[in-house]
C-alpha cells in the first residue's frame, strides 16, 4: 500500500530519523569517559482519518504506514486492510501527521464511537469511553491455528532480538516479530512503545498477507490485555517475554488464543491454551 499521491505542503519537513547520535558521559568503578551514544527518536505521530484527527501518540517514527494499517485494524476503526483507501505521511517541525483515507462505512462507525486517544509512549486503550470499547468482541480462534514445538518458541525469542537492529543501538526500543512454525523471525518491526511496535508488525504482516501462512507472534515486553486484543487479529498465539495480567489470560482464554509468558531462554510458561504447544513425541 503506497502513499497517496498528493503534493507536500510547501513547508514541509524532512522525515524524523528512528535514531540520532548523542554525547553522554559515562561513570564506572569511580572513572569518568566521555564518548558517543545513540538514542531512540521519540516523536508525536497525529493520525487523522478522512481529515478528522483521532489520536496522537509518542512513537518512534518509522514503518509509518504498517503503523497505520496496523493500529487501524487492531483497534478496529476497520474491518479489512481494503477499508483504506490511502496512507499519506506529513512530516513537520512539530511531529509527523499521517492521513489516512478510509471507507465512508467504517469513517461513520469511528464517528459513533467518538473515541480519543491522548498520546503517551506505549499507550494502549487510554481514552476509551466505555467498559465495551475496552473489552471489544475477538475473533472466535478456538481450534484455529499451528501447533508449535517448545524449542520453536525460543528460538524466535532468540531470533527476534537478533533481528532486533535498532535495540542494539539504542537500548530503547521494544521489538514484535511473525514467526513461522518453525521457530523463524520472518517480519520485525521496533519502536519505543510497545503497543506501536506490535501495530507495526500487525500492518506489516498484513500488508504482506504473511498471516495466510502458519505463524505466531512474539514480543520482547508483558502481555497486557491490549496486546492480546492486537495479537489475536493475525494469530492464534502470542508468545511475551515478561508476565501476562490476569486480565489478559482471561481474555486469551475467551478468544482462544494461546499465551505464553516469561519467554526467557529455553523456558516459558502458558497461561491459555496450552494445547497449541506440541511436547516431544506430539
Amino acid at each position: 500500500m503506497g502513499a497517496c499521491p498528493y503534493p507536500a505542503p510547501p513547508d514541509q519537513a524532512e522525515p524524523p530519523a528512528v535514531a540520532e547520535p548523542a554525547a553522554e558521559t559515562h561513570y564506572r568503578d569511580g572513572q569518568v569517559e566521555s564518548r558517543r551514544a545513540i538514542l531512540a527518536d521519540e516523536v508525536p505521530i497525529a493520525f487523522e482519518y478522512n481529515g478528522v484527527s483521532h489520536a496522537v501518540m509518542l512513537a518512534t517514527p518509522g514503518d509509518l504506514e504498517d503503523f497505520a494499517l496496523g493500529f487501524s485494524v487492531s483497534e478496529g476503526i476497520v474491518d479489512v486492510p481494503a477499508d483504506i483507501y490511502g496512507v499519506e505521511v506529513q512530516p513537520s517541525a512539530q511531529g509527523v501527521t499521517v492521513a489516512i483515507e478510509i471507507a465512508s462505512g467504517a469513517f461513520a462507525r469511528l464517528k459513533d464511537r467518538r473515541r480519543t486517544l491522548a498520546g503517551r509512549t506505549g499507550c494502549g486503550i487510554c481514552g476509551a469511553e466505555t467498559l465495551q470499547q475496552v473489552l471489544r468482541p475477538l475473533p472466535a480462534l478456538a481450534e484455529r491455528g499451528p501447533r508449535i514445538r517448545p524449542e520453536a518458541v525460543s528460538g524466535a525469542l532468540s531470533a527476534l532480538i537478533q533481528a532486533q537492529q535498532l535495540q542494539k543501538a539504542t537500548g530503547a526500543v521494544h521489538g514484535a516479530a511473525w514467526s513461522d512454525v518453525p521457530g523463524t523471525a520472518e517480519i520485525v518491526r521496533e519502536d519505543v512503545g510497545r503497543h506501536n511496535a506490535l501495530d507495526k508488525l500487525i500492518g506489516a504482516v498484513l500488508r504482506a498477507r504473511t498471516n495466510a501462512r502458519p505463524g505466531f507472534v512474539v514480543v520482547t515486553s508483558r502481555a497486557s490485555v491490549e496486546m492480546v486484543q492486537k495479537a489475536a487479529c493475525i494469530a492464534s498465539t502470542l508468545v511475551a517475554v515478561s508476565a501476562p495480567t490476569r486480565l489478559a489470560a482471561r481474555i486469551a482464554r475467551e478468544c482462544g488464543l494461546t499465551l505464553v509468558g516469561f519467554a526467557r531462554g529455553n523456558a516459558f510458561s502458558v497461561y491459555a491454551h496450552p494445547w497449541r504447544i506440541a511436547a516431544e513425541g506430539d
